[in-house]
């Protein structure tokens, strides 16, 4: 079972608990060994202690904090190369700390956004679901009516009962189709190449423009702030906390910044240069580089932008939620007039 669980590298929210307690553990003076021992004592699956053995046996072997949780497989590159660092600086609690406000940054933009997503899904399918109904289901009924009146049906009324009959008749091509998006929708959330080709598609849609681009500029921000705090020079700095984001757009932007830094621009400008930052939180990279406070002023954006992709998500849902229902409904009241209207002028010539 510990094997199966070492190839799924942690949640945020995993990550960001396992981080804390160590944190917790580390600045109370206990040693990292007996961390992971009290932690696998307090175990709340098998799956946890599976993985807490495995690093315990490796921390045992090696006596090294990094490479027992680089064994285990299931941590994020981006918390291994921080926890050698703090290792290897002796500041692995105060790393730790920050690793786990990082990953529970994370773990809220995440959660803001499947929320946001969750709710229009659920509505768009069963409105589907109500609509393939109605033509699969309810206009044949319609349609015998009509034919046990002796009339037919033209126009828009008549494409709709086609419609209908074809997905009766042709029911197994449509269950393939529903099998290939389902297929494709894994692809795209399963598969680094799909959530490539996800992330840029997303980044060029009005709506979800805004929400990629402040995710991607808030994971940077707190990254940067995360590896000055723990010592690092900008340049390696800029070069770790570039990589947590995969929205190639803002990679293009990164790769602007490090040719940039590069070729002798100090770290302000070329973040303001590359677009990376504008206006006020520019201004305030500026102040933070000249004065040495630069990590503080990293960790304050980061904060104001999660602050704003909540705002972005929510403005985005408000705009959203009555646009889905007003077309679903309108396409179902259609449908519906489309037979009703007909039978009506039927019944009135009775």
């Amino acid at each position: 079972m510990a094997k199966q669980v070492q190839k799924n590298t942690l949640s945020n929210a995993e990550a960001a608990s396992f981080c804390s307690q160590m944190g917790m553990i580390l600045h109370a003076g206990i040693s990292a060994i007996e961390g992971i021992t009290i932690m696998k004592e307090d175990a709340a699956s098998p799956q946890e202690a599976a993985i807490l053995e495995s690093i315990y046996d490796e921390f045992m072997k090696t006596g090294n904090f990094y490479e027992a949780l680089k064994s285990s497989g299931v941590f994020p590159s981006y918390l291994l190369n921080m926890v050698r660092l703090g290792e290897q600086s002796g500041r692995l609690d105060e790393v730790m700390h920050a690793l786990a406000a990082y990953y529970e940054r994370e773990a809220n933009i995440a959660s803001a956004i499947r929320h946001a997503v969750t709710y229009p899904m659920i509505m768009v399918v069963m409105m589907l679901f109500i609509i393939l109904l109605l033509l699969t289901r309810v206009l044949p009924v319609f349609h015998q009516v009509f034919h046990q009146f002796g009339t037919g049906v033209t126009g828009i009324s008549k494409a709709l009962m086609d419609i209908g009959t074809a997905m009766n008749r042709y029911s197994v091509v449509f269950v393939v189709l529903f099998l290939l998006l389902a297929a494709a929708f894994l692809f795209f959330s399963r598969t680094a190449k799909g959530r490539e080709l996800f992330l840029k598609a997303a980044s060029k849609l009005r709506l979800s423009h805004g929400i990629s681009d402040k995710t991607a500029a808030c994971r940077f921000a707190g990254g940067m702030a995360l590896t000055l705090r723990s010592g690092l020079t900008t340049e390696e700095s800029l070069a770790m906390a570039g990589s947590l984001s995969e929205n190639p757009v803002f990679q293009e932007k990164l790769d602007k910044c490090r040719s940039l830094t590069e070729s002798g621009e100090d770290l302000s400008s070329a973040l303001a240069e590359s677009e990376i930052f504008s206006g006020f939180y520019a201004r305030m990279v500026t102040v933070g580089y000249k004065t040495g406070s630069l990590d503080e002023v990293m960790q304050k954006i980061a904060d104001r932008y999660e602050e704003e992709i909540d705002e972005k998500i929510s403005h985005t849902i408000g705009i959203l939620e009555p646009t889905l229902v007003a077309v679903l409904s309108v396409v179902t009241g259609l449908i519906l007039l489309s037979v009703m209207l007909p039978l009506m002028g039927i019944l009135s010539g009775f």
